[in-house]
């Protein structure tokens, strides 16, 4: 019989022969079964974890996450809303307050035009009331173009340009003034100079400001509108608590859970109270577009219009017999003005008063032109310089009187209502975010009363 010869202890193992794996409590294994005692105790964790959630006590730890996320969620969307009508109506406040100063320049600008160029018919030494005027709607428009300019940096740019050509335009106005006085007929060139740069350069750049500023400010509202959206998906968070009330009612056989309970009321009740002081904001918002603010355009507008017209009636009359362009301007000025005013009238924004007033001096300006065509110049010109009452430059007066009457009104409405909005708004935001923390901490109590009950 032949015998199996056992290598001695330390020696290689014979050739062929197969290397025996090592015993598991040996060295060599424990490495491998280290890893497959880890990845089993994984698995029995996670085991675990799901026979737990499977289980009531850890379903209703799953309803009191979800209901006390749900809760803070709702306060978060809800002031979240809030917020953002809160800068949109303060951005529409400021963007408003922009372009109404814009107008405003340019409004001073068109007055001190119409004052130079109806001063200039007189010849020689232009009367002090006018003059003044003059003086003081360019002193105004430079201090407001430093102002808005500073206040808003997106027209920096434009306002810093539009100052250094109004400073070539009052030079020019100058050397009108001085030759006129002397009665040199290049006076009338230098006039001719300023009122292209005014009405080619200065007025458009301005115009353009305005329709910016206007577009921003149809930004700004839109976004309070669409706040509303945000609140719409805080609500949602509501039917969770309302889904886990009825889940819990079945599952515990027990119909009121009160912290639920509780919870659900006062997201329901803050909730439907802050979106009805959000949807007042909305439309608060919207009463003010469509009243104050589009009052204050329309007369702005109107105004500056009605100015550039009284301009090109003195111009029709100094280019003495060759001023129809002038007067087809002035036409088309004063009809748009008096459509922008009898449509606010219409509407409901302003009480017909200054469209009234314009009318009258447009008749009045009939009577300039029916002397002017008749041949009869130096009347024309004595009636369109005359400061009796009743005469054209009367009611042009009491027509600017009444417009910049309902232009300051109608501004500080827009402001005021703007920033009542605001505060409501705020009010909300505050209410609903304090209802949703004040739910989160109800939810957790009712719900730990029920988890408490299976320990």
């Amino acid at each position: 019989m032949s015998q199996t010869l056992t290598p001695p202890p330390g020696s290689a193992p014979a050739p062929g022969r197969a290397v025996q794996p090592a015993h598991p409590g040996q060295p060599g294994g424990q490495t491998g079964t280290a890893s497959l005692t880890q990845a089993q105790e994984r698995a029995e964790r996670r085991a675990g974890v799901r026979s737990a959630l499977r289980r009531t006590p850890g379903k209703l730890r799953i309803a009191l996450a979800v209901c006390v996320l749900a809760s803070i969620v709702f306060g978060a969307l809800g002031f979240q809303a809030a917020r953002v009508q809160g800068i949109a109506l303060e951005d529409a406040r400021s963007d408003t307050s922009q372009l109404v100063g814009i107008q405003d320049v340019r409004n001073n600008l068109v007055v001190a035009d119409a004052s130079a160029t109806n001063a200039f018919l007189v010849g020689g030494l232009e009367p002090a009331d006018q003059r003044a005027r003059y003086d003081d709607a360019i002193a105004n428009a430079s201090i407001r173009l430093a102002e808005l300019a500073g206040s808003n940096s997106a027209d920096a740019t434009e306002l810093g340009v539009v100052a250094s050509q109004v400073t070539v335009y009052t030079g020019l106005i100058e050397q009108a003034r001085a030759n006129n006085r002397q009665g040199f007929p290049v006076g009338s060139a230098y006039l001719d100079q300023a009122s292209t740069l005014l009405r080619d350069e200065i007025l458009p750049t301005l115009t353009t400001l305005v329709d910016d500023n206007a577009e921003r400010v149809a930004s700004d509202l839109s976004m309070v509108r669409n706040a509303m959206w945000i609140l719409a998906a805080g609500l949602l968070c509501l039917a969770l608590l309302i889904v886990t009330q009825v889940w819990l009612a079945k599952r515990t056989h027990r119909v009121l859970n009160v912290g639920l309970l509780v919870a659900s009321i006062v997201l329901l009740v803050v909730g439907v109270g802050g979106a009805v002081l959000l949807s007042q904001t909305n439309s608060a918002a919207a009463a003010v577009r469509d009243g104050p603010y589009a009052a204050t355009l329309a007369a702005s507008t109107a105004y500056s219009e009605a100015n550039d017209a009284k301009a090109m009636e003195s111009f029709t009359l100094i280019k003495r017999g060759s001023g129809q362009t002038y007067e087809e301007s002035f036409v088309e000025l004063t009809a748009d003005a008096a459509q922008r005013l009898d449509q606010a009238a219409a509407d409901g924004n302003l009480d017909g008063t200054s469209a009234g007033y314009l009318d009258d001096w447009v008749v009045q300006h009939q009577a300039i032109r029916a002397l002017d065509d008749a041949g009869d110049w130096d009347g024309a010109v004595a009636l369109a310089t005359s400061a009796d009452e009743g005469g054209p430059n009367a009611a042009f007066a009491a027509f600017s009187q009444t417009v910049t009457s309902d232009i300051a009104e109608n501004i500080k409405a827009t402001q005021a209502d703007l920033a009542s909005a605001g505060n409501r708004s705020a009010l909300a935001g505050w209410l609903l975010l304090a209802a949703g923390l004040a739910a989160a901490v109800l939810a957790w109590r009712g719900l730990n009363v029920r988890l408490e009950e299976y320990r």
